[in-house]
Order: structure tokens, then sequence, then C-alpha cells
């Protein structure tokens, strides 16, 4: 009998990267985020931009953009 939660054998999926690298610009010497970090969570959790309004994926966190 199979295990609960096992794949079957020689069936492999690959696995998915985060891709944190993409949310980061080099500029000259400095290294800058392209979206804001959410307050709760801390750094390193990128909020998602919207049309009007940032949202943590993680949290839930919601601001407004300023018009």
């Amino acid at each position: 009998m199979a295990e609960k939660g096992k794949e079957a054998k020689g069936k492999k999926e690959a696995k998915k990267t985060s891709k944190k690298w993409e949310m980061y610009i080099v500029e000259g010497d400095k290294v800058k985020t392209k979206n804001k970090t959410c307050p709760k969570c801390g750094p390193g959790v990128f909020m998602a931009a919207h049309k009007d309004r940032w949202g943590c994926g993680k949290c839930g966190y919601m601001e407004k953009k300023s018009s």
C-alpha cells in the first residue's frame, strides 16, 4: 500500500524556485528593491504592486496607493 503524501515511484516534479533575485535592481554600487517590503512581516517579504494598492501575500496586509 502506498503511503499518503508520497508520489508514485519514478515520478518527480521539479522544485519551484522563489525568484527573489527578480525583486532587486543593481545601480552602480548599491542594491535597491523594486517593490516595498511588508511592515508586518519585515525585510525579505515583498508586497505585490496592484493598480490601486500594495498587498502582502503572506499576512494579507494592504495599503492604498496615493493618487
